[in-house]
């Protein structure tokens, strides 16, 4: 099993810049796991992805230097095990709200007796299908679990959340997290809720991850210690950068709507 480069640097707390995957695409994902990226989120709950996708995208990025992350709607049990079967070994769980449901999601990428993670690996892709004869033995030593706090309930929890054996990492939500208070993303109370989400984080001894699209926010966050940092997706650097040139040549003719920045 090749070494989980991504979660041996964020448990060094070191800086981790990633990129949103939001288009579905093998092709984008090949393209951009080029790029330099540390690590690219394959996105199940916003993108329009399905598991067959999913693998697509994990097979054009194997052997890439970068750690393909993967995202799905929820974190129910069959789907965390369809995706590390079929090759994911870094996932993104959002909402998790309590450090109960934390633990769940540790047990369910743990294979037996630690978890109770199905057994099927044998004729799995994430085992190169029986062909890595002691996966089911090491598997843990490289699945990466990270976890997504973006409501009130899951700062009111959040220590505890952090302190669960076997979360390797939180990741802030900011969006949801902003409209779970009712505030907007940059206003006073949103930006000190953040701050301070991720000193707790950081002081459980654990790395802290967030994405915005606003390259000050995102500046502002690694000062504050969060170790991996999203700054983009795929669909927005290709919206403006396509724009921006259609600008050139085009002047004031070129229109561009508003893209929101959270």
């Amino acid at each position: 099993m090749a070494d989980n480069k991504f979660k041996a640097a964020i448990g060094r707390h070191q800086q981790q810049i990633g990129l949103w995957l939001s288009t579905g695409e093998a092709t984008v994902a090949d393209i951009v796991g080029r790029t330099g990226f540390d690590w690219l989120v394959i996105d199940g709950e916003h993108g329009p992805n399905d598991l067959r996708s999913i693998m697509r995208q994990l097979q054009v990025l194997d052997g890439l230097p970068v750690e393909p992350v993967v995202r799905p709607p929820v974190g129910a049990k069959w789907m965390i095990k369809q995706l590390l079967d079929i090759g994911a070994r870094t996932l993104l769980i959002p909402m998790v709200n309590t450090p109960e449901e934390a633990a769940e999601c540790v047990r369910s990428v743990r294979y037996p007796p630690h978890g109770d993670r199905g057994m099927g690996a044998i004729v799995a892709r994430a085992s190169r299908y029986g062909t890595v004869g002691d996966y089911a033995a090491k598997a843990s030593d490289e699945i990466c679990l990270l976890v997504q706090v973006e409501t009130k309930e899951a700062l009111d929890n959040l220590q505890a959340i952090a302190e669960t054996d076997g979360v390797d990492g939180v990741f802030i939500g900011p969006a949801d997290l902003s409209a779970d208070m009712g505030q907007p993303l940059k206003s006073d109370a949103v930006l000190t809720a953040i701050d301070r989400a991720i000193e707790t984080i950081v002081a459980a001894g654990k790395p802290a991850g967030i994405l915005t699209f606003d390259e000050e926010l995102n500046r502002r966050f690694i000062e504050k210690g969060a170790s991996f940092v999203a700054v983009g997706a795929d669909l927005t650097v290709l919206l403006t950068t396509l724009a921006s040139l259609a600008k050139r040549y085009k002047g004031n003719d070129a229109k561009l709507e508003n893209v929101s920045s959270y």
